[in-house]
């Protein structure tokens, strides 16, 4: 295995459901450390394309490499098990439960033994906390129900617990879509935060080109299931990205075409 092997990459991924090609020679590569950023409109092949990574779906062609080897993923655990961990724009916490409950959502501590077993509520507290402090999070209750928290928060509680239990590699999905720009400055804070600090390897996915601009190491934009535009950070301006993502050239063609 190369040293220097991204934590993922895509080589020639293609993804079809019966005739349908959804995915076609996607080339796409990850370091740890790094925000890579997919950008598309709907319809473009964005879920698909995490569903393969995360390991919801199996990829039709090309190879997916985790750390220099291929690999084909039959299950989302499979994937968690390479420290590969996707967070949904519908976030899977429970709004009623309290915070540190949220965190440890499914791998709950106890302590004590068969029917004497009980949540070590003060043990899980202690890390939560922790652990959101690492990055820069401050919850003065962690009894509060999650639900009671801003989106910006709830996300960022998502991506701490993620990294916690041993994420490697983050897909974040659409994570600042609905929220206001307030809380998607904090939210774009905290991706380049568990990227620059942490070393994770982020996917950051995502229409808005600015948000992508402001933590993105390099910048892919997919359309109709195709990478049509490639580049690091170094060699764009976001007036480029944003020209590239409205499909600039087209609507040039366009315009020339109604004389305007």
């Amino acid at each position: 295995m190369s040293e220097q092997a991204p934590l993922i990459r895509l080589s020639g991924v293609s993804k079809s459901f019966g005739p349908i090609d959804v995915l076609q020679n996607i080339n796409l590569d990850v370091p740890a450390g790094e925000v890579a950023c997919v950008l598309g409109d709907n319809g473009a092949g964005k879920s698909t394309l995490i569903n393969i990574i995360a390991g919801l779906h199996q990829h039709s062609g090309g190879t997916f490499e985790v750390d220099g080897r291929a690999v084909h993923f039959d299950s989302p655990r499979q994937a968690l098990d390479r420290g590969i961990s996707a967070v949904y724009q519908h976030l899977a916490l429970v709004p009623l439960l309290p915070v540190w409950r949220n965190f440890f959502l499914g791998s709950e501590i106890m302590r004590g033994r068969g029917v004497f077993a009980r949540l070590d509520k003060a043990r899980m507290k202690a890390i939560t906390d922790d652990a959101l402090r690492q990055m820069g999070i401050v919850i003065k209750d962690l009894e509060q129900p999650v639900g009671t928290l801003s989106g910006g928060q709830r996300q960022c509680v998502s991506i701490a617990r993620a990294i916690h239990f041993g994420a490697r590699l983050l897909i974040l999905d659409e994570p600042t879509a609905a929220l206001g720009v307030k809380q998607s400055g904090v939210v774009l804070k905290y991706i380049a935060k568990a990227a620059r600090e942490s070393g994770v390897g982020v996917v950051f996915i995502t229409h808005n080109p600015h948000h992508a601009y402001m933590v993105g190491d390099s910048f892919a934009i997919l359309a109709r299931g195709e990478i049509e535009m490639h580049a690091r950070r170094e060699d764009l301006t976001v007036d480029d990205l944003i020209y590239r993502m409205a499909g600039g050239a087209e609507l040039e063609s366009l315009q020339h075409e109604m004389g305007r």
